[in-house]
């Protein structure tokens, strides 16, 4: 029993953790762009040990939609990359990266500078993916964060709210 207590306290320990790292991206980062306007969530992020891990959020609309960048920043991979397919990441000024994967087409190379807002790739189902859909990534420090708190501030903004 001590140790399921244990176990739980950890659990919202990194959750909570997670939820301050990316509103601090938010915060720090301007405004931000929704990367994927009008998509829903198909597969939420979870942050559990082993095979049911999922390190972003896949959020889908149709084939060839235009995915934009977050935030302003620095393209530091622009590839296919294993199980992601087409993958673009980039570093955005705190430090924290967004990551966009299986894609169709990527628009940006490494070492690029861009723009929040700024078109960078098309939906697809490149690498491991049954269905053409954005996975989204945030990470700081190089360990995956919770996009969550990041994406539902973005349809925030977006609705004028």
């Amino acid at each position: 029993m001590r140790l399921l207590r244990v176990l739980f306290s950890v659990m919202l320990l990194c959750l909570f953790s997670s939820c301050s790292q990316t509103k601090n991206l938010a915060e720090s980062s301007g405004d931000g762009y929704y990367p994927l306007p009008g998509a829903k969530v198909i597969s939420p992020y979870k942050n559990n040990r082993g095979s049911h891990r999922h390190t972003g959020v896949d959020l889908k609309t149709k084939p060839n939609d235009t995915i934009y960048a977050v935030f302003d920043g620095v393209v530091t991979m622009s590839k296919s990359y294993y199980g992601y397919g087409k993958c673009i990441i980039i570093k955005h000024a705190d430090g924290t990266e967004t990551l966009y994967s299986h894609n169709s087409k990527n628009y940006v190379k490494e070492g690029e500078k861009v723009k929040g807002g700024q078109k960078i790739a098309l939906t697809g189902k490149t690498g491991r993916a049954t269905t053409e859909h954005l996975h989204f990534e945030v990470r700081k420090n190089g360990k995956p964060v919770n996009p969550m708190p990041l994406l539902e501030r973005l349809i925030k903004k977006s609705h004028g709210k």
